[in-house]
């Protein structure tokens, strides 16, 4: 089994919440995988991306029908990761993209490392912006609204990699989600498990339609994509 093998790692750096490593793991007989540690925590790796690419596909999904125009809507991904969810955005009906990542050691691995490979190119294309930058600050700094906001930065809400993470998930962090949202628009959180605490988290921060799409592992509990909306109160003529 690939998880079987001892990884190999390949580089280890002190980031802005502590120590970032890449590890390969495998490749002997198979493909491999590349992982992220941090502060020796697994984060993610690159053996699968379903649910990442969920993250994106169920957020664009959930726009249909809502009269977003101008080149299609606009998203923000919070976390570069090991680039999926990027990847998928570039190649699907987004507009403007804005990665916001906060670890440049994660930007390097895709700019001059393997991780290159799965973002495909996508920090090039010319819809995509890269913001080096705490996702709560830009949230809560001055910007146009999006239309969604995929936010994969942690293995979820109930399991953050710093403590300082959780203020994301606190009612004023929620509350920066919804206001940097437009009406209408779509919050979209990854999780390694599911939570009905943030279900309620997120109601009870003014989101409508919360719901959770799961997508099943080979072990454990499923990967899940918690999903919630802002009200739509555009006025319209008549």
């Amino acid at each position: 089994m690939l998880h079987d093998e001892s990884p190999t790692v390949l580089d280890r750096r002190e980031g802005v919440a502590g120590e970032l490593v890449l590890r390969r793991r495998g490749g002997g007989g198979g493909p491999g995988a590349y992982e992220i540690i941090a502060n020796g925590c697994f984060l993610m790796d690159t053996s699968d991306g379903r649910s990442e690419r969920l993250l994106v596909d169920a957020a664009l999904e959930a726009l249909a029908g809502r009269g977003r125009g101008g080149g299609g809507p606009s998203v923000l991904l919070g976390g570069l990761g090991v680039g999926f969810s990027l990847a998928r955005a570039a190649a699907t009906g987004w507009g403007r993209i804005a990665v916001v990542e906060r670890e440049a050691a994660v930007v390097g691995w895709h700019r001059e490392g393997p991780l290159g490979a799965y973002s495909a190119g996508a920090l090039d294309d010319p819809r995509v912006t890269l913001v080096v930058d705490d996702l709560l600050a830009h949230l809560r700094g001055p910007g146009a609204p999006y239309d969604a906001l995929c936010l994969d930065i942690d293995n979820g809400p109930d399991w953050t990699v710093t403590e300082n993470n959780g203020s994301l998930y606190s009612p004023s962090g929620l509350d920066a989600c919804r206001n940097r949202l437009a009406p209408g628009g779509v919050l979209a959180v990854w999780s390694a498990q599911p939570s009905a605490a943030f279900e309620d988290a997120l109601r009870s921060a003014g989101f409508e339609g919360v719901r959770t799409l799961e997508i099943p592992v080979a072990r454990g509990v499923p990967d899940v994509v918690h999903l919630a909306h802002r009200a739509d109160n555009r006025t319209t003529d008549h």
